[in-house]
């Protein structure tokens, strides 16, 4: 298992399954039994995903009587998508560059499209 937040973030991420759970769980709250309804896997197996998205710090569990509700919680996404944000910001300056570079060639081509 990753020691690290992020690698454990994306670890959970990895699967569908868990990512649909997490989808489910942006709606509100759910019980296992809930979360489990859309997927053809049984109860544990649902249980297992939870657990490797709780140990994500991705879904926390509470206790309201009887129910346990299923919660997410979104800060290591938060964390994830920041991560991604510099090299997103680092391809378009790319992107930005070879951009420059191509009317650069067409300027110098007196605009005539090539062809």
């Amino acid at each position: 298992m990753p020691s690290d937040a992020l690698s454990a973030t994306f670890a959970a991420l990895a699967d569908p399954t868990r990512r649909a759970i997490l989808a489910r769980l942006a709606l509100g709250e759910a019980s296992v039994t809930e979360l489990a309804q859309p997927f053809a896997i049984s109860l544990p197996a649902v249980t297992k995903h939870l657990k490797v998205l709780q140990r994500a710090g991705l879904v926390s569990q509470g206790r309201q009587a009887q129910w346990r509700p299923c919660k997410l919680e979104a800060e290591p996404l938060q964390n994830a998508a920041g991560w991604i944000e510099q090299y997103r910001r680092h391809w378009e300056q790319r992107l930005d560059q070879l951009d420059d570079y191509l009317r650069e060639l067409q300027a110098q081509d007196g605009g005539k499209p090539q062809g």
